[in-house]
């Protein structure tokens, strides 16, 4: 799948992708943001877990697109949310989808057991993964879109 935009990368570096995501790595693993922030920053040093978000942002993208709305007023709209509130996102609602994102995360720093990997490769396991990454990129659409001024959504 290709990205939502070739802007994507660029109005939402992987810096900001850290810090809209701590919250939720914060809660769901019990350390404090900062903790969280360095081990995200690890973890999404690995292109193919960089991609794996990027590519869950582009699906919510599609969805808040909608029919009269241009890719460029959308990535307009991303960029403004990002600027005004990524330091402000919520965690995400802890689902097991959710969980299934934490630990492929983790996997990439070594701070879960090597044979989770085999276990995500199953179907069921690859499935619940991209429920994951389409929840967590409609939580930080949503959560960008909050208050005014706006997000992508």
């Amino acid at each position: 799948m290709t990205y939502f935009s070739p802007r994507l990368p660029h109005v939402f570096p992987k810096k900001d992708l850290v810090m809209v995501l701590a919250p939720t790595y914060a809660a769901a693993r019990g350390v404090d943001e900062e903790e969280a922030a360095e081990r995200l920053d690890q973890a999404l040093a690995i292109p193919a877990a960089l991609d794996d978000l990027y590519r869950g942002l582009s699906e919510a993208l599609r969805d808040a697109q909608g029919p009269r709305r241009s890719e460029d007023a959308v990535m307009d709209k991303l960029s403004q949310g990002v600027g005004a509130r990524r330091a402000r996102v919520k965690a995400a609602p802890a689902t097991p989808a959710v969980a299934a994102v934490l630990v492929r995360l983790d996997l990439e720093i070594g701070l879960a057991a090597e044979p989770m990997r085999a276990t995500l490769a199953t179907p069921k396991a690859k499935a619940l993964l991209e429920e994951g990454l389409r929840a967590l990129g409609a939580h930080i659409v949503k959560e960008l879109a909050r208050g005014k001024g706006g997000g992508a959504g």
